[in-house]
């Protein structure tokens, strides 16, 4: 898991009094390669808005303050039901605009297991099962 850089300098910028970052939207995302720190919304290999796939506005789901340098979502976050083959995913990504194509990257990592979404699945992370650290 890594923050990217956007959301770096973005965090220090803030903390020095530069300028304020607003609290975005956020959005998970599947990605079928690596987004890397320097991955935008436009750049990266997330999934294209077909056989039913989009970002999933997870604002709500993370409500429990981070503790221990992480935090994970305490509610089931869910993407639509396929339609049809969405491929392997092997990362996922934390964006604040649900448009494909769209977007900053701010947080990334790999998935514990990849996965190829076949028509009829439902991908979802359960409780507890996306966490965010700061290191």
């Amino acid at each position: 898991m890594s923050a990217s850089n956007y959301a770096e300098l973005k965090t220090l910028d803030h903390i020095f009094g530069i300028s304020s970052f607003a609290q975005p939207t956020i959005y998970v995302a599947l990605c079928t390669d690596d987004p890397t720190d320097a991955g935008t919304g436009a750049s990266m290999n997330v999934l294209a808005d077909s056989n039913s796939y989009a970002r999933v506005d997870a604002s709500g789901d993370f409500g429990t303050a981070a503790a221990s340098g992480s935090i994970s979502n305490d509610d089931v976050i869910a993407f639509p039901e396929a339609t049809g083959s969405w491929g392997t995913v092997t990362y996922f990504a934390i964006l604040d605009s649900g448009t494909h194509g769209a977007g900053n990257l701010l947080f990334s990592g790999a998935l514990d297991t990849s996965r190829a979404v076949a028509s009829g699945d439902t991908p979802r992370f359960a409780i507890g099962e996306l966490t965010v650290t700061a290191d």
